[in-house]
């Protein structure tokens, strides 16, 4: 395919993917509210715990919607992870053998599920977060959160963690259309510990060493495991080389 075509192909990809998390986001709008209040659970146990008042205010007059909007299509990315993976896979198909393909579709029924497991571990890590992270505020103040502040927290959180979590199968996929080799990705083995550790340190508070481990030691060993399936799909192709180069010379 020429530049122009790969264009056009991610342009449609791109067109599919939007109308999918639009879709979902119809779905997403009725359950904002349950979703929301799940959301909030962490805020308001700070009355319980921490004995002060904790409470989410809207600052102006279309923020409530706005936040119920931002849920929905939270919400509609989510449902609609299956489709959009899709999309990322279908557009490096053309670069695998037929063979190959079918190898790949085992990584993208992978894929779903890692990314849903990503989101719930940032949902299940999220309430310590919370907690922890407002319990620096001095005993006597009121922990005042605007509703657009917190929600873009625990979006970015949920889902950066869902994407990190969906990384080892594109790792996979660019191994199994000969971007990245097994040996690449086992080099830079030391590089990617230091990212994941810098990710997930970011992604929990600096005092909650217990949730940062339990972010870090699935993704590293995720990383491990997406190496391993590389090593031996290269040891693979490197015997189905050397016999179709034997056979060439046979015939000549």
């Amino acid at each position: 395919m020429s530049l122009g075509e790969h264009l056009l192909e991610l342009r449609k990809r791109l067109f599919i993917s939007a109308a999918a998390i639009v879709a979902a986001a119809v779905g997403g709008f009725i359950v904002a509210d349950w979703v929301w209040a799940r959301l909030r659970e962490p805020v308001l146990r700070i009355a319980e715990e921490q004995g002060r008042t904790a409470e989410i205010s809207y600052t102006y007059v279309t923020e409530a919607f706005d936040t119920r909007l931002q849920i929905a299509f939270a919400v509609g990315l989510v449902i609609a992870s299956p489709v959009w993976l899709y999309q990322i896979w279908a557009f490096l198909m053309p670069a695998l053998q037929r063979r190959e393909k079918q190898f790949a579709i085992g990584f993208l029924g992978s894929a779903v599920p890692l990314f849903l497991g990503g989101c719930l571990a940032g949902w299940l890590v999220l309430p310590n977060m919370v907690t922890l992270l407002t319990s620096f505020a001095p005993a006597e103040d009121v922990s005042l959160l605007t509703a657009k502040t917190y929600l873009d927290f625990t979006i970015k959180l949920l889902l950066a963690v869902g994407v990190a979590f969906v990384l080892p199968v594109f790792l996979v996929l660019l191994n199994f259309a000969r971007v990245l080799s097994a040996q690449a990705i086992l080099k830079g083995w030391r590089v990617a510990v230091l990212v994941i550790a810098v990710f997930t340190a970011m992604a929990t508070p600096a005092a909650d060493v217990l949730s940062m481990f339990l972010l870090m030691i699935p993704m590293v060993l995720l990383y491990f495991i997406a190496a391993g399936v590389a090593w031996l799909h290269d040891r693979r192709m490197a015997k189905r080389d050397a016999a179709a180069f034997d056979a060439g010379l046979a015939e000549a």
